[in-house]
């Protein structure tokens, strides 16, 4: 059957015969302050249908968008309480440097009050859970034919999930996490390292602070970072301020004060139209903030950097007590954003 051109009288008839069952459908059945983005999914199903999408395709989406719905039900109820999301080998056995280390660093990290994420497996990821114990752990578990398993601390737990794409699982990942920290680990371990430095970079998630974290003395992430400064920065595939969004410890006591540090006075970030609207904890100094626009006014598209006292109206009354930075970011600088963030932090009491 040929479809309708554009403008066509039937087919505007049939768009508005639709877009009415669809409401009637939503306010019967699904009735929220979201109607409008649910009708666009619906629109979006009646289009699959049209398109003779593939069966195997539709279980794609399908499982998908289960798994999405899912997690984040198990994740809104600790939605305003900060998360850190830890990578590393499944295969580190407990006792070993790099298993002490990681189980330290989640143990003080909850000590300030943050939850954990770990992929629920054995080796670094059973050392998250083992440090913040159960009740401040969430786990996020893949189905593989090998490697993988669900740890005894995180099994059985209402706060852990399952997936079965990595996809829908690494955008939990990044989504649910204040901060990432990698310890020693294989391919998963870098690819996750690797992603995250790329949305990180490219402005696909808000700024976060991502840690590299070794045994004491060690040198998995030394020579890491060796190998990222003579190919990736030697040969021109990232610029030098592009190390700014990763922080290299072998100390836990130092990656949980990088952490800390890094929300000292930042507190959030989004975009509001074609500004970014960072959401600080306290004001900047009237100095602070001249020296922000004559030092960082290389990132900006247009105008200067703008203390405001509180939301904007398209923020929705979101974090009314925050104080607002906002301003034209040239989406490209990075790096140079994470500089700012970190004097920001520095601004004394």
């Amino acid at each position: 059957m040929t479809q309708a051109a554009s403008g066509d009288p039937s087919r505007d008839e049939f768009r508005k015969a639709r877009s009415e069952a669809i409401k009637k459908f939503l306010s019967e059945f699904a009735p929220c302050e979201n109607e409008d983005l649910l009708h666009q999914m619906i629109i979006t199903i009646c289009r699959l249908a049209a398109d003779g999408a593939d069966r195997g395709d539709l279980k794609i989406l399908n499982t998908s968008l289960a798994e999405l719905r899912y997690s984040f039900k198990i994740f809104a109820p600790y939605r305003e309480i900060p998360k850190v999301s830890i990578f590393g080998s499944a295969r580190t056995p407990e006792g070993h440097p790099q298993y002490v280390q990681a189980k330290k660093f989640a143990e003080l990290i909850e000590d300030k009050g943050w939850m954990v994420i770990t992929g629920a497996g054995d080796g670094i990821m059973r050392a998250g859970h083992h440090g913040a114990e159960r009740d401040a752990s969430f786990g996020v578990a893949i189905s593989l034919p090998f490697e993988q398993k669900t740890n005894p601390i995180i099994q059985d737990d209402p706060k852990l999930v399952n997936f079965k794409y990595f996809f829908t699982r690494k955008l939990i990942f990044i989504k649910e996490a204040r901060a990432i920290v990698l310890f020693p680990g294989g391919f998963g371990t870098q690819d996750d390292g690797f992603e995250a430095l790329t949305l990180v970079q490219t402005g696909k998630t808000t700024p976060t602070p991502i840690v590299l974290c070794d045994e004491p003395g060690g040198t998995y992430w030394l020579q890491w970072r060796a190998y990222v400064k003579a190919e990736l920065l030697g040969n021109g595939m990232i610029d030098a301020d592009d190390l700014n969004l990763l922080y290299l410890t072998d100390s836990a006591e130092d990656a949980v004060a990088h952490i800390v540090q890094y929300y000292r006075r930042f507190h959030s970030s989004r975009y509001v139209g074609d500004r970014l609207v960072m959401r600080l904890k306290a004001p900047l100094s009237e100095e602070t903030l001249r020296e922000v626009n004559d030092t960082y006014d290389d990132i900006l598209d247009d105008g200067r950097f703008e203390q405001l006292a509180g939301p904007l109206e398209e923020e929705d009354g979101e974090y009314p007590d925050k104080v607002r930075l906002a301003f034209h970011f040239d989406r490209r600088s990075a790096g140079r954003l994470r500089s700012l963030i970190d004097r920001i932090n520095q601004e004394e009491e």
